[in-house]
């Protein structure tokens, strides 16, 4: 669906891309991450036509038909004295919508949401609302590309779950998705594919659990109860690459098993009859792979 090559661009002879190559399949939903300032938004407005490149390679669909785009920048700007429905209306005739306007309006109100507030003045509405209603203009014409740029910044958790619960449902309906955002677990929840964006560069793309076994290996994690101080240290001292416990959850997580602690499997073992020779009380104890945040971390330092 995106193919784009050394793109660079600078503002100011300042570099901002210094040669970024990406690549989204039809279908994916593509955790766009990076620190801020490093390029994401540019990326995103250069492949939407916001603004020019200074080189590089962008093919947009398969190469003879271009892939029609549909965007929702970061604060949607949206016309306060209408209506949720005249303003998705009015987006309609904008993008020369040929089919039935009025009934396509339902149709976005009813996938985002927002059918009981049709008819309310967007005055009035929560930030929450505005994204939605910012994701509904963007989806309106069925396009075979959309990308949203930070749809959660600033929302309270029942917002982000409505917006994120709306990515589920594009999902399901075989959409192509570019999600930018700093709220990993977001991205773990919806994406199949990430790219980390380093230096102007993807410095971290493919497949989301491929990356995450990449760079965390197997982890496990095992939740303690009433731990005295002699048990903690029993615990912390197994020759793992990393074991680590936080005071607030009274979870251990350790990782890095190499030769000498076998698999997470054979390390799964020790620990087990570790805390059994130290009669230490289990509530949880599983085995899986990093988090996004770890593998964040790592490739941006």
């Amino acid at each position: 669906m995106v193919k784009i090559r050394n793109l660079k661009k600078s503002y100011k002879g300042f570099p901002v891309l210094r040669g970024l190559n990406m690549d989204i399949n039809s279908g994916d939903v593509y955790g766009f991450l990076g620190r801020n300032g490093c390029g994401k938004t540019t990326t995103m407005n250069i492949i939407c036509g916001v603004i020019p490149k200074d080189e590089g390679e962008i093919t947009l669909g398969d190469g003879e038909k271009t892939a029609s785009i549909g965007y929702l920048p970061e604060s949607p700007t949206i016309f306060p004295y209408m209506t949720a429905r005249e303003y998705l209306e009015y987006i309609g005739a904008c993008a020369n919508y040929d089919g039935d306007i009025k009934k396509r309006a339902d149709e976005v109100l009813e996938t985002v949401g927002l059918r009981e507030a049709a008819d309310r003045r967007t005055k009035g509405f929560s930030r929450g609302m505005t994204q939605r209603l910012g994701m509904g203009a963007a989806i309106f014409k069925n396009p075979e590309l959309l990308i949203f740029d930070e749809p959660t910044s600033a929302l309270d958790p029942q917002g982000r779950s409505e917006v994120i619960s709306i990515i589920e449902r594009l999902k399901g309906l075989g959409s192509t998705i570019v999600l930018s955002t700093h709220i990993l677990t977001d991205v773990e929840r919806v994406a199949n594919r990430i790219g980390i964006v380093n230096g102007g560069m993807i410095a971290e793309e493919g497949d989301m659990k491929t990356i995450l076994r990449k760079y965390g290996g197997d982890v496990i994690s095992m939740s303690v109860r009433n731990l005295t101080q002699e048990q903690k240290l029993a615990l912390l001292k197994v020759d793992f690459a990393r074991a680590e416990f936080n005071n607030e959850t009274g979870e251990f997580r350790f990782g890095g098993f190499g030769e000498l602690s076998g698999s997470a499997e054979d390390a799964s073992k020790r620990l087990v009859k570790l805390a059994a020779e130290n009669d230490i009380t289990m509530e949880s104890f599983k085995i899986g792979t990093a988090t996004l945040d770890e593998v964040f971390g790592k490739v941006v330092g």
